[in-house]
């Protein structure tokens, strides 16, 4: 990974994001438990640490991974592959999602930068989902899943209950190994990574874009591949 250094307020600022990817609202719950307790939040640091070899990448280059393209109000294009190998739920649901139309005319809501983008909230404010939600399928959560979140990584954002992803996502702006094994990572940008950084640098209050970017339609193309709908939270757990 690449070691680089931050100024002490980006990192307070960065420290403060990640409790914020917690503490949103990323699939709607009928419990109480929905915002989990304190302990939940990350213990480690956010900053980006040295590694001492490059680790191979998790991603089986032979597997068919779908193509998502975010056509954005401006005109703008980001696409991205997903990794069903890797997070295959995560994958259905994301599809699923993107099937039914559920995040055409949503927004990016929150940017952080150099850390992330955060979308897919159709309340435009953290709090929003899909009225269910997904198990998480990372590592503290009993799920392998060594894809590292290094930029242009989308993983799902949730509460600290592991088991609340919905339809929020996020899209590493820098490389944050704190996060690996916490969220569900599930995919990574490979055209587009300018209007990433665009939307990233565009004025917040609070971590909350002032003007939040319309995702005009997005769409996936599975290269033949027939994905099921999504196990949701509270099913018997996917099969690693």
């Amino acid at each position: 990974m690449r070691s680089w250094q931050r100024k002490p307020a980006v990192l307070i600022v960065t420290i403060i994001a990640i409790l914020s990817l917690l503490l949103a609202g990323c699939g709607k719950r009928t419990d109480n438990n929905a915002t989990g307790g304190a302990g939940s939040t990350p213990s480690a640091s956010p900053s980006p640490t040295a590694s001492a070899s490059i680790e191979p990448s998790p991603v089986d280059p032979n597997a068919s991974h779908p193509v998502v393209t975010f056509e954005m109000d401006s005109g703008k294009i980001i696409k991205a592959e997903l990794y069903p190998e890797i997070a295959p739920n995560t994958v259905n649901n994301f599809i699923s999602l993107i099937q039914k139309g559920f995040y055409d005319g949503l927004t990016f809501h929150r940017a952080v930068p150099d850390f992330m983008i955060q979308g897919g909230d159709p309340e435009g404010n953290g709090t929003g989902g899909p009225d269910y939600a997904i198990p998480g399928e990372f590592t503290s959560n009993g799920f392998k899943n060594d894809l590292k979140h290094t930029r242009g990584v989308l993983s799902m954002a949730r509460t600290p209950d592991p088991d609340s992803a919905g339809s929020q996502f996020f899209i590493m702006v820098g490389d944050t190994p704190s996060l690996d094994g916490d969220y569900a990572a599930f995919g990574k940008v490979t055209e587009g990574m300018d209007a990433v950084d665009e939307i990233a640098n565009m004025p917040t209050n609070q971590q909350m874009l002032v003007t939040q970017p319309v995702i005009k339609k997005v769409t996936v193309d599975t290269l033949g591949v027939n994905y099921s709908e999504p196990m949701k939270t509270g099913d018997a757990v996917p099969a690693q």
